[in-house]
């Protein structure tokens, strides 16, 4: 009997210890989405987007919030690949606290001309936590090809010969 006692002791304190789950991180349950986007032309985020050209500014960052608490949003902007920076270098950083009801938080990044191509990756830390790592590339500019010509072809001349009446 003691051993029967035993072993389910045994099999209730596994099968507990099968189901407790650690609780989430409460900065996973601060956000609902993270995305890079272009701008729509109308200085606003376009649709979601992780290739961009060397003349797409700025780049928009969208974080939605899961709830309207005030939170701070940080966003640094890393270049991680990009020819004549070193590797891992912070580029840009903004931050905003945002107030009360706000679910959204907007940021925009833009170089002094244009982007220069490479590799590049947006970390998101809510309340000092880091949340997102989105890393995106700004593709090289297109090489121009070289001008064709277009004009029809003439036909080359040619002899005119007719036919003899036998």
């Amino acid at each position: 009997m003691r051993v029967v006692i035993t072993i389910a002791f045994i099999v209730f304190a596994s099968a507990l210890t099968a189901f407790a789950q650690p609780p989430e991180p409460a900065e996973n349950r601060l956000f609902e989405q993270v995305y890079l986007a272009k701008d729509n032309g109308a200085g606003q985020a376009g649709d979601p987007a992780t290739l961009f050209s060397p003349t797409d500014i700025p780049i928009h960052c969208v974080v939605v919030l899961s709830n309207a608490s005030q939170v701070t949003v940080r966003m640094v902007l890393v270049a991680v690949n990009v020819p004549g920076v070193k590797p891992e270098k912070e580029v840009i950083s903004s931050s905003y606290t945002t107030k009360d009801l706000q679910d959204r938080v907007f940021f925009t990044g833009k170089p002094r001309g244009t982007w220069v191509a490479g590799t590049y990756r947006a970390d998101i830390y809510i309340d000092g936590n880091l949340v997102e790592k989105l890393e995106f590339r700004i593709l090289p500019a297109s090489i121009r090809s070289p001008t064709l010509n277009l004009q029809p072809k003439l036909p080359s001349k040619t002899k005119n010969t007719t036919a003899k009446k036998i």
